[in-house]
This record gives C-alpha cells, sequence and structure tokens, in this order.
C-alpha cells in the first residue's frame, strides 16, 4: 500500500459512485430513497437531541433547586452555628464573671488574713515585750537575791571571824585562867 495522497482523478471517482456504493449496502435502495431515510433519522437525531437538551435543561433546573435547598439549610446551619456561638460568648462571660467574683473572695481572703497575721504578729511582739519584761524583772529579782546573799554571805564571813575570834579568845582566856590556877 502507498502512503501517497489520493489524487484528483480518485477523489472524483469516490464522489461520484459513493452515494450508488451506500445504496447498495442498504439493501438495494436507491439513493434517492436512502437519502429519504438519512433525513428521517437526521430528523429523529436532531428531536432527540433537542429532547436530550431539554432534559438537561431540566435536570439543571432541578439541581439548581436543589442547591438553593442545600444553601438554605446552609444558611440554617450557619445560624445555628451563630446560635452556639452566641452562647458559648455568654458562657464564656459567665464564667469570666464567676471567676472574677472568685478571684475577688480570693483577695478578701488574702487580705483578712494578712490582717489576722498582723494581729497575731502583733500579739506575739507584745507577748516578746511583756516576756523580756518579766524576765528583766526576774533577772533583777536574782541581781536582788545576789546582792542580798553577798550580804548575807559578808554577814556569815564577819560572824564566823567574830565567832572564830571570840572562841580563840575565849580559848585563850580559859588556857590562861587555867595556867594561872
Amino acid at each position: 500500500m502507498s502512503t501517497e495522497p489520493f489524487t484528483q482523478e480518485q477523489i472524483s471517482f469516490l464522489k461520484e459512485h459513493m452515494s450508488q456504493w451506500l445504496a447498495e449496502q442498504s439493501l438495494g435502495k436507491p439513493p434517492m430513497v436512502y437519502e429519504i431515510e438519512l433525513r428521517e433519522r437526521m430528523v429523529r437525531v436532531e428531536e432527540e437531541l433537542r429532547n436530550q437538551r431539554e432534559l438537561i435543561q431540566y435536570i439543571i433546573e432541578q439541581m439548581d433547586k436543589r442547591f438553593e435547598q442545600v444553601d438554605k439549610r446552609f444558611q440554617q446551619v450557619d445560624k445555628r452555628f451563630e446560635q452556639v456561638d452566641k452562647r458559648f460568648e455568654e458562657m464564656r462571660q459567665d464564667m469570666n464573671a464567676r471567676f472574677e467574683q472568685v478571684d475577688k473572695r480570693f483577695e478578701e481572703m488574702r487580705q483578712d488574713m494578712h490582717l489576722r497575721f498582723e494581729q497575731m504578729d502583733r500579739r506575739f511582739e507584745d507577748m516578746r515585750q511583756d516576756m523580756n519584761s518579766r524576765f528583766e524583772q526576774v533577772d533583777k529579782r536574782f541581781e536582788q537575791a545576789d546582792q542580798r546573799f553577798l550580804a548575807l554571805t559578808k554577814r556569815m564571813d564577819r560572824l564566823l571571824i567574830w565567832s572564830f575570834g571570840t572562841t580563840v579568845t575565849v580559848g585563850g582566856l580559859i588556857v590562861a585562867i587555867l595556867k594561872l590556877t
């Protein structure tokens, strides 16, 4: 087989005999009948295409309606989400208010505890000062007792000295009297 294009003669020959060959293929119908049959088929195909176009148009319209319904549902869902968002915002604000109240309570408790600790510190300071003054008084009493004890010790020392001196003197007198007699 050659790959060369058809010549002008071959093309003319094909055009002249094409309708005849096609008519022979359609069970011996003459070219005119075949042409009418082709036209009828074309009309039916065109009608079917128009029906298909109308059906497609109907389907598109139905899809548009369905999309509108879906869009309305999405709008309803959006509204519901907005309501949920509002509820969450209200809950968040309510929780913030409650947390602020709790914070205030804790602050009040902290201040109250701070005041109580200050009062306890004052009481401890008062007790420490009172104990210091009492210890000072006890120290003074011990000093007084020490001074009395020292005075008593001095007196005892003098008494011992006087007693010893008196004893030695009396002993010496007794020995002297005994020697003289």
